[in-house]
């Protein structure tokens, strides 16, 4: 699948649900949160339905996310049938990582997911201070990140991958912590920059930190950065290595990057239907309706191949973007 722009779409993002344990502020409002009714979320057998007819058009890469995906049941029988699913290559998972460790019958979730094909996690970790974390998150779940972490390293992801998500007067404190921890753990770590999808008010002047500005202050403890530029993810990371050890860090700037969207491969489901061409444009297309009302396989695949039509050459964010969704409802 190509678009308009030269964009060749080959990854799915797939949330599963809007439920969360944790309240992070750049994510989900603190006041209550309206989750979607359960008869408003697709179904398993919804989701795999589409992933079998976006293989059949391109799609190679998975990726299961939420809200917290370990919250829903049977999430491993789920990855395991997204594995069999013939042209599909990847399947990841995005977490925070606090029921990584959780125990079924003496096995941990970690474990049960690579057994179903899972080969990388991405694992939010914005600090590792403990009152730092529950400050960021409304939750004193450090100690179980760890745990689940460590988890994931015994399970034999063949990637697990770090985001911490930017914030000016708590990030600056965590450089040197969360490289010395990735380093240690053989994990790769990248910093992310706030963007406006659950609120404007993020990129306050109290808030925001810029990847550069974030660059600048780690060289200051590292020396240069040399840059990566043949080192990719999958995804719009920039990369370098940090001097005199073999540690690579990477930097995700949607809102300084101005390239940031040359090389977007990816479409995003949300767990209610929505299929989005782009996680900041306010375009989406009702899919639930679609797979709801009786349509045949061929009709599934010319509504996907409509919506790659319609995505943008680039996202909103620097354009006065108004949020119409919660991050905890788009997927992460």
């Amino acid at each position: 699948m190509e678009d308009a722009f030269g964009h060749r779409i080959s990854y799915l993002r797939v949330s599963i649900t809007d439920r969360c344990n944790e309240r992070c502020r750049y994510c989900m409002p603190e006041e209550e949160q309206a989750w979607f009714p359960k008869d408003e979320v697709l179904t398993y057998d919804e989701m795999l339905r589409v992933l079998r007819v976006g293989a059949g058009l391109g799609i190679r890469k998975v990726r299961v996310t939420g809200g917290e995906p370990l919250t829903r049941p049977g999430v491993a029988d789920f990855c395991a049938q997204i594995s069999a699913i013939p042209g599909i290559e990847e399947i990841g998972i995005s977490t925070n990582g606090t029921l990584l460790s959780k125990l079924e019958n003496g096995v941990t979730m970690a474990e049960r997911l690579v057994k179903a094909g899972v080969r990388s996690a991405n694992v939010s970790l914005d600090s590792l201070d403990r009152a730092a974390y529950q400050r960021s998150t409304s939750r004193d779940l450090l100690p179980k990140v760890m745990e689940g972490i460590d988890a994931a390293i015994a399970a034999g992801f063949r990637s697990i991958r770090l985001n911490c998500v930017l914030m000016k007067n708590q990030t600056e404190r965590e450089f040197v912590p969360l490289m010395n921890y990735a380093w240690e753990k053989g994990l790769l770590l990248r910093f992310i920059e706030l963007m406006p999808v659950s609120t404007q008010e993020v990129l306050s002047e109290d808030n925001f930190l810029a990847t550069g500005t974030a660059k600048q202050l780690i060289e200051q403890h590292t020396g240069p950065l040399t840059p990566l530029p043949d080192f990719k993810t999958n995804g719009p990371a920039t990369y370098y290595a940090v001097p005199g050890t073999e540690q690579k860090i990477g930097f995700i700037g949607a809102m300084t990057n101005l390239h940031f969207c040359e090389t977007c491969n990816k479409l995003r489901l949300t767990s209610d239907g929505k299929l989005r061409p782009c996680l900041g444009s306010w375009l989406e297309f009702d899919l639930r309706n679609v797979l709801r009302s009786g349509c045949t396989d061929e009709e599934l695949a010319r509504f996907i191949l409509g919506v790659v039509e319609r995505k943008p050459k680039e996202h909103d964010f620097r354009d006065n973007y108004q949020p119409n969704r919660r991050m905890i409802a788009i997927g992460g």
